[in-house]
């Protein structure tokens, strides 16, 4: 039989200044935060009063999570409304925070990065028809999380019709 490994415990002021630390080194969701402390070995009431504190002294911030994580996905991973919209449910994020990140997304910016994204992928397809790339492109780019509508009119706009 194998030995269980001893549980570690953590005190209250200790995990707090670790999740201070932790918030502030990046924003982080709720579930992140409450992830940590509880491999820590942070008791739930402890846990609780630590995630209060931190929300107290503004470390911890759904909204501007959502908002920031957003952003850099689109901006750093090229991704759209839908995979953006899927991270932060995996987050924990509340719904009515990710509508609202969601809609702070500026549009040209969007739309700009669907179109980089496109003509990038355009660039590696050698199909000899039209159709077959604009299905290609149709179908990363629905990979991505960007929709389809937007993604019909940045192709149709950039000269790419069946």
């Amino acid at each position: 039989m194998e030995k269980e490994k001893p549980s570690k415990f953590i005190d209250k002021k200790t995990a707090l200044q670790k999740a201070e630390a932790y918030c502030a080194y990046q924003e982080r969701s709720q579930y992140e935060v409450r992830t940590k402390l509880l491999n820590l070995g942070l008791k739930f009431q402890e846990l609780e009063e630590v995630i209060t504190a931190l929300i107290e002294n503004n470390f911890l911030n759904e909204a501007r999570f959502a908002q920031a994580y957003s952003q850099g996905k689109l901006r750093m991973k090229g991704w759209g409304r839908n995979k953006i919209k899927q991270g932060l449910v995996a987050k924990g994020v509340s719904v009515p925070i990710i509508k609202s990140a969601l809609q702070k997304i500026n549009k040209e910016e969007y739309v700009a990065k669907l179109e980089d994204v496109l003509v990038k992928k355009h660039k590696e397809y050698q199909f000899k028809d039209d159709y077959n790339t604009k299905n290609k492109l149709i179908k990363y780019a629905l990979s991505r999380g960007f929709e389809y509508d937007l993604i019909f009119f940045v192709l149709n706009k950039n000269g790419l019709k069946q």
